[in-house]
């Protein structure tokens, strides 16, 4: 899969997570993405399994901090390199102490000979060349391979998030989503870089260090480090504080987060309402809000760091005051004395870091907890073979309800069923069959469950109840992307990437020649509008393709729906926004398509379905009415209820009282 693709995928994942209810907007652009791709563009290089490595025990400290595998091996290696790096620190003063005791002792014994200078030089340039070596190693452990830890977290959260149903993305916004792949996962960078190699290496250093000081005179050495229970002691005191106060300054940012995101996404609505001002007064009560809770959340941790480091001063003192007492009632000699001074003035700083990085490791807690979060989701599984006899669509005795999340349980739809969620039911045992060959028009009043049937046909959420199956098989044993390689759907909202009109036709076949898109194009009448475009069909066309008209848009997701020539076509309201002429474009674009496939298509407009091969009525969740037009007419039931008013409404015409 090359790098387009993956971030292709990534979008299609990430794009479907603007607030609002479990069938808004974002979700329906995500399923687009996800449909135009289908299985063959879906299968990575690297695999979610091969990036995060065995799946972590719960509880485990990989777990815990939302580590791959691999990353645990990174982590190892760059607190290891850190100690390393510590000791190569001290070599020094044992350079230093080898000088004092030799020219010490000539000093004593003046007839001696003068110690050689050049040994010590000699010891100098190799603890030199060592501590050149031992902090370069330590800067590759810690930096170079933690940022490919970065860059592996990163790329799994986007292949969990691929993998992951469509009920996660309905209660998830974009904004704590853009949150967890950026933002906290650069605080885990600077975790897993700064943070705990460092802290464990001065933790593995200053041991060393201690037990060896303990070892030369116990005294000095209980001396220097009886402070440090105490600063512990007093920083994991402070632990739920800390965590509380980091947990606030998050929930803060993403309200920040969501609110300039609503800003940007609903600009002209706010302009042309007149409340940009009271919704941006709103938004500085965020921000203020935001800024006060990191204050805390920096402050108060700083301040009990501080506590704790003052403490070590008193170490300081601890050791002067013994040793000059040992040295004054001759039970150490000077040389022990101030090695011992030198030591603790190098033992101290990375104490100061062990502090600082305790800190900062219970606050990030709450960062890694949100990737365990997310990492924990169950995704869709399924059978990666789909051979299904034909390509009927059938619906038999299926009941589907959204949830609400009241109860707290993080789950939606179907992923809520027994888990206490407000459900709202959809769908209560409908049954019907779409045959190949045919259009199979769903229609019914708002909210009536025409577009839940559409994604449950896709598998884009499954079943609470029943069955849906094409071709005799269960689409709920297969996986996603492999059934999706069948299906070919036009939306209402058109997603577009912000990329040429070459490629974003492409995305309906991953590896289709330049030939067969532009053919794609000229069949969804394309030609029209591209060529009068500066750069053809390389024009890049902004964001969500801003840069075209809504119907210029329809006929490249028609295009791309013709390149991926899928049996099973899915159109919902792909006409219903669009002017007398581009409608009549598009229904020509639309016609190509549908040619020989099973068709399930959704229309508000009853003229538009009128040569539909079988009308399914949708009320309720349920289904009223089922047969073709001319039988439902003469029945005399909703269907022909609902042709009688829209042809009234069409002797409507605007005027005044």
């Amino acid at each position: 899969m090359s790098t387009r693709d993956t971030n292709t995928a990534t979008a299609a994942a990430r794009s479907n997570q603007s607030a609002g209810t479990a069938v808004d907007r974002s979700v329906d652009e995500a399923i687009a993405a996800a449909a135009a791709n289908g299985a063959d563009a879906a299968v990575p290089t690297i695999s979610y399994r091969q990036l995060v490595g065995k799946p972590a025990k719960p509880g485990s400290f990989r777990d815990r901090f939302a580590l791959t595998e691999t990353g645990v091996k990174a982590l190892v290696s760059g607190a290891i390199a850190c100690a390393i790096g510590n000791f190569s620190l001290m070599l020094p003063m044992g350079v230093i102490y080898l000088a004092v005791i030799h020219y010490v002792g000539h000093l004593d014994d003046p007839s001696a000979p003068l110690p050689e200078f050049w040994p010590f030089v000699a010891m100098s340039v190799t603890v030199l060349v060592v501590m050149f070596l031992a902090q370069w190693w330590q800067y590759d452990s810690t930096y170079n391979e933690i940022y490919g830890e970065s860059a592996r977290t990163r790329l799994a959260l986007a292949e969990k998030l691929r993998m992951l149903p469509m009920s996660f993305f309905s209660r998830r916004s974009i904004a704590d989503l853009t949150t967890a792949v950026l933002a906290d996962c650069a605080s885990l960078e600077l975790l897993f870089s700064h943070v705990m190699p460092e802290l464990f290496g001065a933790t593995i250093s200053t041991t060393v260090v201690a037990v060896v000081m303990f070892v030369y005179d116990w005294r000095m050495a209980l001396a220097m480090v009886w402070v440090l229970p105490i600063a512990v002691i007093l920083l994991l005191l402070s632990r739920k504080l800390q965590q509380s106060l980091t947990r606030a300054f998050t929930k803060a940012r993403l309200s920040v987060a969501s609110g300039i995101q609503e800003s940007l996404e609903c600009a002209a609505q706010l302009r042309a309402s007149g409340q940009t001002d009271r919704y941006l007064d709103g938004l500085d009560r965020r921000i203020d809000a935001a800024e006060r809770a990191q204050i805390r959340s920096e402050l108060i941790p700083g301040t009990i760091v501080s506590g704790a480091q003052i403490l070590l001063t008193v170490g300081k003192a601890s050791i002067i005051l013994v040793g000059a007492q040992l040295v004054a009632a001759g039970e150490t000699d000077f040389v022990t004395y101030v090695m011992f001074l030198l030591c603790a003035a190098l033992i101290y700083a990375p104490i100061a870091v062990i502090f600082e990085s305790i800190a900062e490791l219970m606050g990030v807690g709450t960062h890694a907890a949100r990737l365990r979060e997310i990492h924990r989701e169950p995704a869709q599984q399924g059978a990666e073979r789909f051979e299904p006899n034909g390509h009927d669509v059938a619906f038999e005795h299926v009941t589907f309800s959204y949830a609400g999340d009241a109860d707290g349980s993080g789950k939606v739809g179907a992923d809520a069923a027994g888990a206490g969620g407000n459900k709202e039911t959809v769908l209560s045992d409908v049954s019907f069959t779409a045959r190949q060959g045919e259009v199979t028009a769903l229609v019914g009043p708002s909210g009536g469950g025409k577009s839940t049937v559409t994604k449950l046909a896709a598998r884009f959420w499954d079943a609470d109840a029943g069955t849906v199956t094409v071709g005799g098989v269960d689409v709920s044993g297969v996986a996603p992307e492999t059934l999706l390689a069948d299906y070919a759907i036009v939306f209402q909202d058109v997603v577009l990437f912000n990329d040429t009109i070459r490629e974003n036709i492409r995305l309906g076949r991953r590896g289709a020649s330049d030939a067969e898109v532009l053919a794609a194009a000229r069949a969804a009448n394309c030609d029209e509008f591209v060529s009068l475009l500066p750069g053809g069909y390389d024009t890049v066309i902004g964001e969500n393709g801003s840069t075209l008209s809504g119907g210029e848009r329809q006929r490249i997701s028609i295009a791309r729906a013709l390149l991926k020539d899928a049996p099973i076509v899915l159109l919902d309201e792909a006409t219903a926004s669009l002017d007398v002429e581009n409608e009549t474009k598009v229904q020509g674009a639309l016609s190509r398509l549908l040619r020989g496939k099973t068709v399930l298509v959704i229309a508000h407009r009853m003229r538009t379905v009128m040569n539909a091969d079988k009308i399914v009525v949708l009320d309720g969740g349920r289904v009223v009415e089922e047969g073709s037009p001319a039988r439902l007419i003469a029945a005399g039931g909703e269907f022909a209820h609902m042709v009688a008013l829209q042809s009234d409404a069409q002797s409507w015409s605007l005027h005044k009282q």
